[in-house]
């Protein structure tokens, strides 16, 4: 099989434990490049939060894409076109509001280039890190938010966290998508938004088969869009719930996980585009 596209969720599969892209990892996704395959960076991260690494990898130079907000949003880095932009409304984060109140867990949402919270908190904080964000904490998060979101997450300790999302995945059934991406984050994006749904329109618009797709991944947010690919690729440290329904298993993120499966399905051609 002749694979043309690798997707990869950054935090614990493209990244390192210390958030960077190790340089063999690095110089496997250019060698793919170069060689006329697709890179496709999926996360729940906003986009903003995803620039650098784009920058790195020269995405725009090859033509490849960013896939962000949990499949929310699709962007052409070559171009900087929006090919996909799915939202929330106002009404709708007002009553995810709510029921973090109800169920006891923090929110926050995503206007420009700033993370909003009514309650400061040590999730929302990693958050910023991560991100490289800044969080704007607001009087009253209803009254802030009121044009159209991507994405809004809940926050907690891990345990509560997964009581929390086996409500609220059947009691928002059909209304949003639902899911955690780190056992303290709980994701809400439009109902049948996913990484998967936005892979298979990414595909279908850049004439890719399916059975072309290489998705790696360690979370549960990553599932959709592993069981989809061609070849749905699990960490070594990914979640058990990953690793039962990928069809192979490469090494951590700490050992070159990335790099391995580039080196192994994706350097059959010559390279078509000068390193220069």
């Amino acid at each position: 099989m002749t694979y043309k596209m690798i997707v990869l969720d950054l935090d614990d599969t493209l990244l390192t434990s210390d958030h960077t892209i190790s340089p063999r990892t690095k110089e496997a996704l250019l060698a793919a490049q170069r060689r006329g395959k697709k890179v496709v960076l999926a996360s729940g991260r906003p986009t903003y939060a995803m620039l650098d690494l784009a920058e790195e990898l020269e995405l725009a130079r090859y033509g490849s894409y960013i896939l962000s907000f949990n499949g929310a949003s699709i962007i052409d880095c070559k171009t900087n076109e929006s090919l996909f932009l799915s939202t929330l409304s106002p009404e709708t984060v007002h009553g995810l509001y709510d029921v973090s109140k109800r169920e006891d867990v923090y929110i926050h949402t995503y206007v420009g280039h700033e993370i909003l919270t009514e309650q400061p908190n040590e999730y929302t904080t990693l958050e910023g890190q991560l991100t490289g964000m800044d969080v704007i904490p607001v009087a009253d998060f209803k009254t802030a938010i009121q044009t159209p979101v991507v994405k809004c997450l809940m926050m907690a300790e891990e345990t509560h966290l997964a009581r929390v999302e086996q409500t609220l995945q059947q009691e928002l059934a059909g209304e949003l998508a639902v899911a955690r991406s780190k056992p303290f984050f709980l994701e809400f994006t439009e109902d049948g938004v996913t990484k998967g749904t936005s892979l298979a329109l990414l595909s279908e618009k850049l004439g890719i088969a399916q059975e072309e797709v290489i998705a790696c991944g360690d979370g549960n947010n990553d599932l959709s869009m592993i069981e989809w690919a061609g070849l749905g690729v699990a960490m070594a440290n990914a979640a058990d719930t990953v690793k039962e329904k990928a069809q192979y298993m490469t090494a951590s993120n700490d050992e070159d996980g990335v790099a391995l499966v580039v080196e192994k399905f994706m350097m059959d051609e010559e390279p078509t585009i000068s390193s220069h």
